[in-house]
């Protein structure tokens, strides 16, 4: 072993260490790790600049485009709200027509996306069917997994592990070359979620359920200082309103501008006119039996403008959300969104008392109040996803659903008759898009997941790193020498396939699963060359690997979303998913070699 070798392994050991350790951005962190390659050498820039070439990461980039434009112009929501015409029927014939729906449009488009839009109709679905939320959110996920299996464009980890095997020579993945384990799986996975999920899904509450009656009516009052007021000079925290209980400040405004910072330290003027959020029990004290008075508990110096009953609904915060690292306490946010935070899910806990100072993460779902015309402001906001709402869609971008299905269908049909690999083509259904104003330039831009590019892009230099270090052939080398030492000869290709799935599969129950794919791709095919056998069997693996990730509500993005939508816990996603991760494991077992000869 080499000191570099050495080095290279040491370095990927620490990689994955602050992966788990999630303090630093992994993008972050694994461009660190390419960077430190570059300064020691170990990877020449010849090398390290080659990797911003590869294809898979663009073709990545351009599938998010496109399942942008077919998410913006509502064709999701059309299928998605076929589901909530369904008759009230038992959870057990309401699993198989969602996964299955959910699953064939995640085959062809990016699967967080659909999981996004499905989420409001399978929260309105469960409340109609009488079915806990929680019996449907990670079969929603676990769908969308499923249905990503199936195709080469289903999920971004197939592209990648297909554009690795075009760099070093070999054959990319056919569009439809992994459904010969994806529909199995598919098939297994519906009947497994259909027939034993119901005793193995959770009932979990969810965070407006810690709301009494009382609490989920809300008021809110809309009021100005008078000119001759004595709370003129004080701040919000000294006045007579400024000490009611379960009334929040939403805004104040001075001069038609909004004022920012702790609204409760601001100090009044003549004329300041306060949003304010008001609960049933602070309204009882200023009712008589007349008519509604305010002045005992707002004091005689606010006078009233009107009075409305507040909307409560329910937020998550995306992975890609500005809000994911800050407090709410120290961003404004009442003034930036005129909306109360009520309160913050997190991990299967209702958060109440402090959590303005907790720092946000993607999955957090937070518990807002505010004014109709404020959740229609927040709808268009690319930080929150709002739960109990369903987005409105312009009826322009509805008759651009048929261009869009073209477009994309066009694009598939290219790389699958070998006319233009996908990436190429994918680029140009992009154009197409664009120019078409499907989707405007800045929505093309914004829908790309940047954090995860970079992610790709790093662990590909990383992977190139071990190429050139010989960090690759030696691992490949001591794996081949230790099977070959317990195993007879005609089962090492099957237990080393075994082994590779297995660990991929560990690895992306707790890192990102591009990651763990870029990862053990180089690795797989130094094996398969060490043994001078045709490595496609097991970078099949890898690709199934990385994507049926069920056992953790971290290892894949949609399982993030729904964790904290559904009120889980995380040994939730174990209980019912590691018999799932089991039954992925022995479907790729018995497929593999009989479709991929090694």
């Amino acid at each position: 072993m080499t000191w570099e070798i050495a080095f290279t392994l040491t370095l990927i050991v620490v990689l994955l260490a602050a992966f788990i350790w999630e303090k630093i951005p992994t993008e972050l962190t694994a461009m660190t790790a390419f960077a430190l390659l570059l300064v020691l050498g170990l990877l020449p820039s010849t090398d390290a600049m080659a990797v911003f070439a590869n294809a898979g990461p663009i073709a990545v980039a351009a599938m998010f485009i496109l399942s942008a434009a077919l998410e913006k112009c509502g064709a999701i929501d059309l299928v998605a709200n076929a589901l909530t015409r369904l008759p009230k029927l038992k959870l057990v014939f309401v699993l198989p027509p969602l996964i299955l729906v959910v699953a064939v449009i995640s085959a062809f488009i990016n699967n967080t996306p659909v999981v996004v839009v499905f989420l409001p109709v399978v929260l309105s679905l469960a409340r109609r069917m009488e079915i806990p939320a929680s019996k449907l959110l990670i079969p929603l996920s676990f769908a969308s997994i499923f249905g990503g299996s199936c195709t080469l464009v289903g999920t971004s980890t197939n592209i990648i592990v297909s554009s690795i095997a075009t760099d070093r020579g070999y054959e990319p993945f056919g569009m439809f070359e992994l459904a010969a384990i994806g529909v199995p799986l598919l098939i297994v996975g519906t009947l497994y979620l259909t027939f034993l999920g119901p005793k193995l899904l959770p009932v979990r509450e969810t965070i407006s359920s810690i709301l009494s009656e009382a609490e989920r009516r809300e008021y809110i009052l809309e009021a100005f200082i008078k000119p001759d007021s004595a709370e003129i000079g004080h701040s919000v925290r000294e006045t007579t309103f400024g000490k009611v209980k379960r009334l929040n400040v939403i805004e104040i405004l001075r001069g038609g501008v909004r004022l920012r910072g702790d609204l409760m330290e601001a100090r009044l003027e003549a004329g300041d006119r306060l949003l304010l959020g008001l609960s049933p029990s602070a309204l009882a004290k200023a009712q008589d039996s007349d008519s509604l008075e305010l002045r005992d508990i707002l004091g005689e110096g606010l006078a009233q403008i009107s009075l409305s009953e507040g909307v409560i609904v329910e937020a998550v915060i995306g992975p890609d959300s500005n809000l994911d690292g800050k407090m709410l306490a120290s961003m404004n946010f009442r003034q930036r969104y005129r909306m109360v935070p009520l309160a913050v899910h997190r991990r299967g806990e209702n958060l109440r008392a402090d959590f303005d100072r907790i720092p946000l993460a993607h999955g957090d779902i937070l518990l807002l109040l505010g004014t109709s015309e404020a959740i229609d402001q927040l709808s268009d906001s690319e930080d929150l996803l709002i739960l109990n709402r369903p987005p409105v869609i312009l009826e322009a971008r509805r008759k651009k659903i048929p261009l869009i299905l073209a477009v994309i269908a066009g694009v598939i049909t290219a790389a699958t008759t070998g006319v233009m690999p996908i990436a190429p083509a994918a680029i140009v259904g992009c154009v197409i898009l664009v120019l078409a104003r499907c989707l405007s330039t800045k929505e093309a831009y914004d829908s790309i997941q940047w954090p995860i590019l970079f992610l790709i892009f790093a662990m590909l230099g990383v992977g190139a790193a071990m190429e050139h270090t010989g960090t690759s052939a030696w691992l490949a080398s001591q794996l081949v020498g230790q099977v070959e030492s317990f195993v007879a000869e005609a089962w090492r290709p099957l237990a080393l396939l075994a082994g590779i799935y297995l660990l991929t599969s560990t690895l992306t129950e707790v890192l990102s699963n591009n990651a763990a794919a870029v990862l053990l791709s180089g690795l797989a095919i130094g094996i398969a060359e060490s043994m001078q056998i045709d490595p496609r069997p097991f970078l099949v693996a890898i690709a199934m690997a990385a994507s049926a990730s069920f056992a953790t509500p971290i290892g894949y993005q949609t399982n993030t979303y729904v964790y904290g939508v559904g009120g889980y816990r995380f040994t939730d996603f174990a209980k019912i998913g590691i018999p799932l991760n089991l039954i992925a494991f022995v479907i790729t077992m018995l497929v593999v070699p009989r479709v991929w000869a090694f």
